[in-house]
């Protein structure tokens, strides 16, 4: 299950929007599965700036602590605040409540270089 509407990172994130304004971050299906069950959330606080490729926060499961890398560079302007108290909601709704952050693009079109859907499915194989 991977949303035809959304840009995707090698990584394993998820951009939702097309840079003209803040984007959506998150995780892909394929990458909350692997980690198992979600049980903490670390996230960059608004106002940070993050660079493409860059750790920006951690996500850590019953099996293990994996580093969330910004898919574009820019500044963050939203987190998702609801995630503190219930990470577990990545692996349940993970390209909609699920969502980490917003970050206002430096560059709106490096958005359309990220991997369409079906570039992303041959990162995964599925």
């Amino acid at each position: 299950m991977i949303p035809e509407d959304l840009r995707y990172t090698a990584e394993h994130e998820w951009v939702a929007g097309d840079g003209d304004g803040p984007v959506r971050v998150g995780i892909t299906h394929f990458a909350q599965d692997a980690l198992g069950d979600i049980v903490y959330v670390q996230l960059p606080d608004e106002g940070a700036v993050v660079a493409a490729g860059e750790s920006f926060g951690e996500i850590e499961s019953t099996k293990s602590v994996s580093e969330i890398y910004a898919p574009l560079s820019g500044t963050v302007s939203a987190r998702n605040e609801a995630l503190a108290d219930t990470p577990e909601v990545i692996n349940t709704d993970p390209y909609g409540d699920g969502w980490l952050v917003e970050i206002r693009p430096d560059d709106p079109a490096a958005v359309a270089g990220l991997l369409t859907a079906a570039a992303y499915r041959d990162v995964t194989g599925s």
